[in-house]
């Protein structure tokens, strides 16, 4: 008798569901990370000025929180793990849910992952290397063994990469009251100087606000985390919409009053010229224990990086399984439960990208990319509306939530390009739609020799990690 096991992932996962607190861990816990201590100088740099750059912070947070709330509706309307990729396979077909995998498979991710590895890197390393900039091989090599650690905690248990989690995440948390009432302290005491007249500053360009954004937008990455593996949070209807609401607004508070903290201890030009605001930061309030300061810097960054390599797993698993990546990519360790072969793809992947990475660069063309998504996956929503009404949408937003959604993502797509043009965004769009090449023939074809060829590489690397398909027949 042959019984089909559909969805291998959700039985094998079933002693590993997310829960409720798990599910706010994860948003607060790869929200907080890199972002909140390097994007500081950047939205100041951008921004012009101390009021404006306050504003930007708390707008970010708004439109983090207006983001989620439609994807709550999504995540909600179609529970599938894959987070956007799923929504505009439903909304738009496959060819746009292809290129969304395409690109967050082989580059968002693993940059990102990239990203926050390197300025763990850079924290670890800067107590070791007082008043200079680390040497370019110390912060490589560690970033890379971080990448290397994090991969190696996935793939051995996904419990285990959830209390890894949830303990960094109240670690990072830690270090955020520290800052905040060190900060709130100081307000008390008087330290004002640097938030008055807190809008004289230079003006700022059309383009330049987008860029602002770009980079306070970096910080707030990972509000849509959760909704790439709803197929695994216990309770989806009650516990992503609550785990939203609860983590999303509470990181955006922490973010505005961190932010505020600087600027009691540090003039616009200091924090521009401090190599480590944080640190430059304890160093002045928290000495002789500043040391906390770069330790918990470091629990913060690990943390969101255990996040974005946990999330990235299942969007590679995902598309693998619709058949938009490579087979083995959709395989599950038989022994471990774990998606191990997309998480190594992204971890070496992330190896690769860390090694000639420019952290600011990177965030300004992740952010290009990301938010076009953003903007699509809003658009899905609206489309939706009209074209698949008979979908059971427990929660339900406003029309007018996504289509400011759109709008905005428009802005921050295009904004930058306009006011000052770069090859590198064209570069960027080109990678985007060149998986169109691949997907014709390997995907939508089917072609018999690609899959020769595949075959015996896809069995040699099943038996060589003791993986198995997510769908099997007995």
């Amino acid at each position: 008798m042959c019984t089909e096991i559909r969805y291998l992932a959700v039985v094998l996962y079933v002693f590993a569901q997310v829960g409720l607190l798990s599910g706010i861990c994860l948003i607060v816990g790869t929200m907080i990370g890199s972002g909140i201590f390097i994007s500081p100088k950047a939205v100041l740099l951008y921004s012009g000025a101390v009021g404006p750059c306050l504003l930007v912070w708390t707008a970010c947070g708004v439109l983090a929180t207006l983001g989620a709330l439609c994807y709550t509706e999504l995540g909600t309307m179609i529970t599938k793990s894959g987070g956007e990729y799923s929504y505009l396979m439903e909304a738009f077909g496959p060819i746009v849910a292809y290129l969304y995998s395409w690109t967050t498979v082989m580059v968002l991710k693993p940059s990102s992952f990239a990203i926050i590895t390197l300025s763990f890197a850079e924290y670890a390393a800067t107590p070791f290397y007082p008043g200079c900039t680390p040497p370019f091989f110390v912060t490589k090599c560690l970033a890379a063994a971080a990448i290397f650690s994090i991969v190696t905690i996935n793939c051995l248990s996904v419990k285990l990469a959830n209390y890894v989690q949830n303990i960094f995440t109240a670690a990072k948390l830690f270090i955020i009251v520290i800052i905040v009432g060190a900060g709130i302290v100081l307000l008390a005491q008087g330290k004002t100087d640097n938030l008055s007249n807190a809008f004289d500053g230079p003006s700022t360009s059309f383009g330049a606000i987008g860029l602002a954004f770009y980079n306070g937008l970096w910080a707030y990455d990972g509000w849509n985390q959760l909704n790439f593996i709803t197929e695994e949070l216990k309770d989806p209807f009650r516990n992503l919409p609550l785990a939203i609401i609860i983590g999303i607004p509470l990181v955006s508070v922490c973010y505005v009053l961190v932010n505020i903290a600087y600027f009691t201890v540090m003039t616009s030009t200091e924090l521009l010229l401090s190599p480590a605001v944080a640190v430059t930061f304890g160093d002045r309030v928290l000495y002789p224990v500043s040391w906390i300061i770069p330790l918990f810097v470091v629990f913060s960054t690990l943390g969101t990086a255990n996040g974005s390599c946990f999330t990235a797993g299942r969007l590679a698993y995902v598309s693998g399984r619709e058949g938009h990546m490579v087979k083995i990519l959709s395989f599950i360790s038989l022994k471990r439960y774990t998606p191990s072969p997309a998480l190594m793809f992204n971890g070496f992947l992330a190896i690769f990208y860390s090694i000639p990475a420019d952290i600011n660069t990177l965030i300004n063309y992740f952010s290009f990319a990301q938010w076009a998504f953003y903007g699509l996956a809003a658009l899905a929503l609206i489309v939706m509306r009209f074209t698949r009404k008979e979908l059971h949408r427990p929660v339900k937003v406003p029309i007018v939530i996504p289509g400011l959604m759109v709008v905005i993502s428009c802005y921050l797509v295009l904004a930058p390009i306009i006011d000052k043009p770069e090859l590198e965004y064209l570069y960027c769009a080109i990678f985007i739609f060149s998986g169109l090449l691949l997907y014709y023939p390997f995907v939508h074809l089917k072609v018999k020799w690609a899959r020769r060829i595949m075959r015996p590489i896809t069995i040699y690397l099943q038996l060589l990690m003791e993986v198995v398909p997510p769908e099997k027949t007995e």
